[in-house]
């Protein structure tokens, strides 16, 4: 993978109005629950009109700090409990602004063949294409499940690389 193929990442394309735009509106549309500030979704669109530039210009003098994640517990059905961390909406905020921006230039070295957290991608789809292969003679299909995968990845190593 070359660095030509990312070199549209900047800080001032993340930052762009019309990409924090799309942020914001991803965040009002998942809607979730309060982080660790209490602020809800509802909440977010009013705090930038009453601190306009203010979380962009932390970000660009390196001064943003994302705030603790507020952890949960959701029951599963086997009966154990399963650990979620809540981020603050402004952090949601944040992580879409960049997700955006990261997703575009990722999705096109990304292989058509796979379907987990991609964009305008489902299970469903990927259900539909195993059943395609099976039609065309393949007899297997590998479906991955890495359990606790983000909480027990490198992620010194993860950042290297997607420096």
């Amino acid at each position: 993978m070359s660095s030509e193929a990312f070199e549209t990442i900047t800080l001032e394309g993340i930052l762009a109005p019309k990409n924090l735009y799309q942020a914001l509106l991803k965040v009002e549309a998942n809607k979730g629950s309060a982080g660790v500030d209490g602020m809800g979704t509802g909440e977010l669109r009013k705090y930038f009109l009453e601190h306009p530039g203010e979380l962009t210009d932390k970000i660009r003098k390196g001064e943003y700090k994302p705030s603790p994640i507020k952890r949960v517990y959701i029951p599963k059905d086997n009966g154990e409990q399963r650990p979620l961390g809540i981020p603050t909406v402004i952090d949601r905020f944040v992580q879409q602004a960049v997700t955006l921006v990261l997703s575009r230039e990722y999705e096109k070295v990304f292989r058509d063949m796979s379907y987990g957290f991609r964009p305008n991608r489902d299970c469903r789809m990927a259900v539909r294409k195993a059943m395609e292969h099976i039609k065309d003679g393949y007899v297997w299909v590998v479906d991955l499940d890495l359990r606790k995968f983000f909480d027990t990845v490198n992620h010194s190593k993860l950042i290297q690389l997607l420096s």
